[in-house]
């Protein structure tokens, strides 16, 4: 359940931007939650050609979350395969290298830096609600050097994060995630899922658990984190026989590409704080309604926010941290496909079902 205020903090960090391709809002909020643990990137022209989009959801601290939003875009850019066209390997490999990132005495210093601080001057806690801008590297990719230090035999963090982000490059949407963060396009209107919220209780999931020494109870790995994938967690990382996507708790990402078309008119990245209140298929259409009066996207994200928010604590729905990212596509995508050859966007996998009759995902 969590720790809760005794009344909401329902103050947003709210952002809208564009490119010549789309234009994008996004609204977090920390609700009843005693902590904003929500991270988010936006990005509309991380390169001539490409836009990216994330949102992470932090459990067990904020500083996984807040790492992510801050390098995670940044290695993808880095990577090798990122300029020879193959952004699918360069994601997966970026959702690993955050993991490596966060260990040793360099790992230990950024989490520290990104943990709250008390500002000297105001007297105010810092960063409860956190965009990346403010720690950007104004576009220098680090190069990571091993730092010597007391801290550089640190495992990593026992915090975690999920990942779910979007890339848009010309007529290509890739959607990489892990946790239970989600990725919808409205296509006609009609909701489909672009991600598969990753629980323990999930067959594929449940295998690779307890073939790697962990267990499930209550729905929650080892009885305590009820995510499956998740980057950070390293304690549940921690098996020397096996490959990182074969671990307890992996941050290996499901990652869907999907070719737009003209049907297609916006998607929403959201953590699970909507998810609970909302199914896919209800959210898309909520922001269809309120498209017909607001133009302002960020004013849409923030109606789903206060849409969402409890008015008590009793149930636990309704009272987690909130974000969102709204994005829209300006103008008709061009596909490379006849219309009548166009199918709708497919899943990860067999296992999560494109959403058409206004249900979740198992």
């Amino acid at each position: 359940m969590g720790v809760y205020l005794s009344t909401p903090k329902t103050e947003k960090f709210s952002e809208d931007g564009e490119s010549d391709r789309l234009r994008y809002g996004l609204s977090s909020m920390q609700g009843w939650r005693a902590t904003m643990e929500d991270a988010h990137a936006a990005y509309p022209n991380m390169d001539s050609s490409t836009s990216f989009f994330g949102v992470y959801d932090g459990h067990g601290g904020k500083v996984v979350a807040k790492f992510c939003a801050k390098f995670l875009h940044q290695q993808v850019l880095k990577d090798e395969a990122y300029s020879a066209g193959d952004i699918r390997t360069s994601v997966q490999k970026a959702f690993f290298r955050m993991d490596e990132m966060m260990r040793g005495q360099r790992g230990w210093r950024e989490l520290a830096v990104l943990g709250d601080k008390i500002n000297k001057f105001s007297g105010m806690i810092e960063g409860l609600i956190w965009s990346p801008r403010g720690g950007d590297t104004n576009g220098r990719i680090d190069d990571w050097a091993f730092e010597d230090g007391p801290h550089s035999d640190f495992t990593g963090p026992t915090s975690g994060s999920t990942a779910c982000v979007a890339i848009v490059r010309n007529n290509q949407l890739l959607v990489a995630n892990a946790g239970d963060s989600r990725c919808v396009i409205s296509r006609k209107g009609q909701a489909y899922n672009l991600s598969r919220d990753h629980k323990p209780d999930l067959e594929a999931e449940k295998e690779r658990i307890i073939k790697a020494g962990g267990f499930i109870h209550a729905g929650r790995v080892n009885g305590s984190l009820n995510l499956a994938r998740a980057i950070g967690d390293m304690e549940f990382k921690q098996n020397k026989f096996l490959p990182v996507e074969k671990q307890i708790v992996t941050a290996n990402p499901d990652i869907n590409t999907v070719e737009l078309c003209d049907d297609d008119e916006f998607i929403v990245l959201a953590c699970d704080g909507i998810w609970d209140c909302m199914s896919s298929q209800q959210l898309v259409d909520f922001i269809h309604d309120q498209l017909k009066s607001e133009s302002k996207l960020s004013a849409v994200c923030e109606r789903v926010l206060d849409r969402c928010l409890a008015p008590s604590t009793v149930t636990g729905e309704g009272c987690d941290n909130m974000t969102m990212i709204l994005v829209q596509f300006k103008k008709p995508i061009q596909s490379s496909m006849p219309a009548e050859e166009q199918s709708p966007p497919q899943p990860t996998d067999a296992e999560s079902k494109p959403e058409n009759n206004g249900s979740g995902p198992e």
